[in-house]
């Protein structure tokens, strides 16, 4: 039986990994580890929440590389050693470049805050909520060479209230992304994902 290998690229409070790592640890992601987490910022309570569940973590930090390439050639390097077969960028709050990218092409999924293609980049439950919108929710989608560009596996939406405030609604999205990125990840540890185009196939 062969288990898919995990890496988890944070940069804040780690709150999806720890929603991956019940939801494999409760059986529901089978035949999954998450086998290495690797932070760009110091010092995280996600690092924490994995160590704290025997996970190997590292921080590395951009500022000692000369240029993104070799920044991500050092994350390259550790990935390799760990034998990964799926990243996932959980509150990773980089753009990753072709060094990481095309190695893991098809192979990294990400969470992101808003209904894609709306409100990309940062801060998409605000973005979303100061244009007034009356329907957000959250994106699972494969990455490609954009910003939140890649073909989309599952969307959640979430209703905007009447009373909502910026941090009332993140915190609803936060909700759903808690169960969209685990049902994404075993969709594809279970080889249920097939990349048609922009399209993503759900087999059974």
């Amino acid at each position: 039986m062969n288990i898919t290998n995990i890496a988890v690229l944070v940069s804040g409070r780690g709150s999806n990994m720890q929603a991956i790592i019940d939801n494999i640890k409760n059986g529901t992601i089978p035949n999954a580890s998450i086998a290495v987490v690797l932070s760009d910022v110091g010092g995280t309570y996600a690092l924490e929440r994995a160590q704290n569940q025997g996970i190997d973590t590292f921080f590395v930090n951009p500022v000692q590389y000369e240029d993104k390439a070799s920044y991500e050639s050092e994350i390259l390097r550790i990935l390799e050693k760990y034998n990964i077969d799926l990243i996932l960028l959980a509150g990773y709050m980089r753009v990753v470049g072709p060094t990481l990218l095309n190695p893991y092409r098809n192979k990294m999924l990400n969470i992101h805050p808003a209904l894609l293609p709306s409100f990309p980049g940062l801060h998409g439950q605000k973005q979303a909520f100061d244009h007034g919108v009356r329907v957000t929710g959250c994106t699972v989608h494969f990455v490609d060479d954009g910003v939140d560009t890649g073909p989309i596996i599952i969307q959640k939406c979430v209703q905007v209230l009447e009373d909502d405030t910026e941090e009332s609604l993140a915190s609803r999205i936060l909700e759903q992304e808690h169960k969209i990125f685990p049902e994404a990840v075993r969709l594809f540890v279970q080889g249920q994902l097939r990349i048609e185009g922009r399209k993503v196939r759900i087999l059974e």
